[in-house]
């Protein structure tokens, strides 16, 4: 999959950035310890991040994702709000305090499926079958939170 094109031909209001290089990749299984899917993998490998024309991330970078997905897990006071955070891999938000991500099952992500998970009612809820349905799906406005 050429990514950077697969967006460019969604929307010209998106834009990507520079090749995220294999050590920062290998940030995130170092310091979340999960292995990407594939296809996040070959995306990252392709752009560091994917944004509106207001430069606000569609897809985050890999800094962000290892921040956030680091915060979400280790604050001590979503230990009374929230059921555990180490089964998903977040990699976007909704701008809302919703966030998208991959579950993680026995350690690895299985399948490619994306969920979202509510910060109301702390719900995740499966919202697209992969990556590239996930990123036409918002840009076309076909998925919504």
């Amino acid at each position: 999959m050429k990514w950077k094109s697969f967006i460019k031909n969604i929307s010209s209001d998106y834009h990507t950035t520079h090749p995220a290089t294999i050590k920062d990749i290998g940030l995130i299984k170092k310091k979340l310890n999960v292995d990407l899917p594939k296809e996040l993998e070959s995306l990252l490998s392709e752009t560091d991040g994917v944004y509106d024309q207001f430069d606000c991330p569609l897809l985050w970078p890999i800094n962000k994702i290892v921040e956030e997905n680091l915060y979400f897990r280790g604050w001590e006071d979503f230990k009374d709000l929230y059921m555990p955070f180490d089964h998903l891999l977040f990699f976007s938000d909704a701008g809302n305090g919703d966030l998208f991500g991959y579950a993680i099952l026995n350690g690895h992500i299985q399948r490619e499926d994306i969920y979202v998970w509510n910060h109301e009612d702390d719900s995740r809820t499966w919202i697209a079958s992969s990556l590239k349905e996930f990123i036409e799906g918002w840009i076309t406005g076909k998925i919504s939170v």
